[in-house]
């Protein structure tokens, strides 16, 4: 009975917003075709940023990494600064936030696809979405609002509209940031929100006996959605310190588990190591078997890397915006840690232990990708690399599963709110409609998949990234002088914990504010 009311639910509201939902996607995700392979504009869009920022800042990622790595571990800060969270906190929220099933799933499919090849162009993308994710972080938290009770809105929404009212375009200000608060806001019930809880069971309910386990019905479904509710609303009642007291532990704890698990399956198999590491440098530039030749290696990397570190989608200045500091920059510097953790290791581990283990699955997957058939199920391909080590390894990709799911959506669930509060104000009863609304998503995201709403998120989420990219070109200058500005400030023996303003909401040292 339950069955065919969720089943009428989800073919009524597909049926509404289908027709939405292809548009959207057809669209945001319009493809061009490059030496025959398929290349979504909005990938070309993100990565172009990237570079340009990159060239722009000198390299700041590669320039002033052990910088970043100074603030991640406190060398430069002061409780006492305006704030939420520590650097580290700030950092491991906006990690939780990226890092999610796109890291185990989105990876095995890119590397069947585009061969090991696409490891190595996933790479430099996530290398280039470091410079940009240093941008938007700065401007999130030099534009942010400190508010009387000491916590914090930031994000797109906030730098837009102050940041464009200050070079004349109070308007387009306003325009962009009402929009990129709406693509948020949408994305979190849909695809930070539903889809993570859907997918976290189905990966449960698969490994403890499917349709005859103990989550095989009705019932095991409503349990786990309504305990991941609850914990949800634990968390997110406390706002972003409790969110980030728990991903603080969690985002180690999780990420540590699953990169040992890879690094148990490469040790395993090291004698294939070399033949790995060459077959993925080979495949980067003389591919076999692939749409487009290196092109199209190139573009399934770059594609990758673009949907699973959201660097550019403006979501992340929203955590890293609650950091406690006087220097904007500094969290820039610490956000830049983000891609580099979250494509440059974790997707980079995933890809290299399915090409080192080369399981059957991964050899029927290849082949049924040269015939023009990609696998559907990415996760299968991890557990059954991981089960070349030990066989009880696939349960600790069920428990990354589940850690990453739950990480993203306590995350999702505090941009949503700031989101949210930008929309409608920031009382206690619009805060708690809010909580109510998302956590009741939560629940009824085991039971419902809801394919057209979730299809409508990702294209909503990355059409952000269209608006918000305009605003990093826009405001680059002023994120110039902040840098400049805080080297300088180092270089004359400051520490960067001084109060070197009294209202501690976007302070500079030594520079205008652009």
């Amino acid at each position: 009975m339950a069955s065919s009311i969720t089943t009428t639910i989800e073919d009524a509201v597909n049926g509404v917003f289908n027709p939405v939902a292809d548009f959207l996607s057809t669209w945001v995700f319009y493809e061009v075709s490059v030496f025959g392979a398929s290349f979504p504009l909005i990938v070309g869009w993100l990565v172009v940023a990237g570079a340009i920022f990159s060239l722009y800042f000198g390299f700041v990622q590669v320039r002033h990494a052990k910088l970043a790595v100074d603030l991640v571990r406190g060398k430069h800060e002061n409780p006492d600064d305006p704030g939420e969270v520590s650097h580290f906190q700030a950092l491991t929220a906006a990690v939780s936030g990226t890092v999610g099933l796109g890291n185990i799933a989105g990876v095995a499919v890119a590397v069947t696809i585009g061969g090991p090849g696409a490891t190595f162009w996933m790479i430099v993308a996530g290398l280039l979405g470091m410079a940009t994710k240093f941008v938007e972080c700065t401007l999130g938290v030099k534009y942010r609002d400190v508010h009387e009770d000491g916590t914090v809105s930031g994000g797109p929404m906030h730098y837009l509209r102050k940041g464009l009212a200050e070079r004349g375009l109070a308007g387009l200000g306003k325009v962009l940031a009402t929009g990129i608060a709406v693509s948020m806001l949408f994305f979190t019930f849909f695809g930070g929100n539903l889809f993570q809880a859907n997918q976290s069971f189905s990966q449960l309910k698969a490994v403890t006996g499917g349709d005859e386990g103990i989550f095989g019905n009705s019932a095991g479904a409503v349990l786990f959605g309504v305990l991941l509710a609850a914990l949800t609303a634990l968390v997110l009642i406390g706002g972003i310190r409790s969110i980030a007291s728990v991903t603080s532990r969690l985002v180690p704890a999780m990420a540590g588990i699953y990169v040992v698990a890879c690094a148990v399956v490469i040790l395993v198999n090291v004698t294939e190591l070399p033949n790995a590491i060459g077959e993925i440098i080979d495949g980067a530039f003389s591919p076999k078997g692939v749409a487009g030749g290196a092109v199209g290696v190139l573009i399934i990397g770059f594609q990758r890397a673009a949907f699973s570190n959201e660097a550019g989608i403006g979501s992340a200045p929203i955590a890293h915006s609650a950091v406690k500091t006087r220097h904007p920059v500094t969290e820039g510097l610490v956000a830049l840690l983000e891609p580099f953790v979250d494509t440059v290791i974790i997707c980079t581990m995933t890809a290299l232990t399915i090409v080192i283990a080369s399981t059957p699955s991964w050899d029927k997957a290849r082949e049924a990708a040269a015939a023009g058939s990609p696998p559907e199920d990415g996760v299968t391909l991890t557990s059954d690399a991981f089960a070349t080590a030990l066989p009880w390894f696939p349960y600790v990709l069920t428990v990354a599963v589940l850690l990453f799911a739950f990480s993203t959506i306590i995350t999702w669930s505090y941009y949503g709110l700031k989101a949210w509060t930008y929309l409608f104000g920031r009382s206690r009863t619009s805060e708690n409609i809010y909580k109510l609304l998302f956590c009741t998503i939560v629940a009824m995201g085991s039971l419902l998949t809801l394919g057209s709403l979730m299809s409508m998120a990702d294209a909503v989420l990355f059409l952000a990234a269209v608006i918000n990219i305009v605003g990093l070109y826009l405001m680059a200058p002023v994120v110039k002088r902040e840098l400049a500005s805080f080297l300088a400030h180092l270089r004359k023996g400051g520490s960067g914990t001084e109060d070197d303003g009294e209202d501690g909401k976007s302070v500079t040292v030594g520079a205008s504010s652009g």
